[in-house]
């Protein structure tokens, strides 16, 4: 299992992102909300693409965005693994396919309330499944209990279909709720690491 580490939370991201860098975890993932997707909006991208400055380690782009088109194509210039876009967004398709034009791997989020169903019409563009343990928009929340129905769902949707995408899952990951995710591939953490003293004592407790 893969750990991906989300500064969503933190207080010094320049500090956390060079702390990050240092541990052996994966990815940094980075949180983009519109205000309109979500309630809340993070720093614009002529702040955020500085990000490189601090840490070597790739990115997973989570768009919590209306319309991610533009936001595409300026994290498609960053050092970025995977862009993930929202299921519930107006026509996913078209974004998916920008993803993929820049050759950076695809990703779909979907939130705890909707049906797993809705990610059938684009398992054949996506590399990755977020299953959002939380609802998106702000750090520190608890782990949805009903999460790990959904990652096993998600699972044996793939399994049908016969899709290689990894599941991710991200939303109050801890060393307990953890163990709910075994058959995801990759868990995001936040403020689990973020907030704490030792942040690769956290990212191995994960592992």
């Amino acid at each position: 299992m893969k750990v991906s580490a989300s500064f969503l939370s933190s207080k010094n991201i320049p500090k956390d992102l060079l702390t990050l860098d240092k541990t052996d975890v994966d990815f940094i993932h980075v949180d983009i909300m519109d205000g309109k997707f979500v309630p809340n909006k993070t720093m614009p991208f002529s702040e955020m693409k500085n990000i490189y400055k601090f840490t070597s380690k790739r990115l997973e782009v989570h768009l919590m965005v209306s319309d991610p088109i533009d936001y595409i194509k300026k994290y498609a210039e960053l050092n970025t693994e995977c862009i993930i876009i929202h299921v519930e967004i107006d026509d996913p398709t078209k974004s998916l396919e920008l993803i993929k034009k820049y050759s950076i791997k695809a990703g779909l989020a979907i939130k705890p309330n909707t049906p797993i169903s809705d990610l059938v019409p684009y398992l054949p563009y996506i590399d990755e499944i977020l299953v959002m343990s939380v609802e998106p928009g702000a750090g520190g929340q608890s782990f949805i209990e009903n999460s790990e129905d959904r990652i096993n769902e998600v699972r044996d949707l793939l399994n049908e279909y016969k899709i290689k995408a990894l599941i991710n899952v991200d939303g109050g990951i801890n060393d307990t709720t953890v163990k709910k995710c075994y058959n995801c591939d990759i868990v995001t953490s936040g403020s689990f690491v973020v907030c704490s003293s030792d942040f690769q004592e956290k990212i191995s407790s994960l592992r």
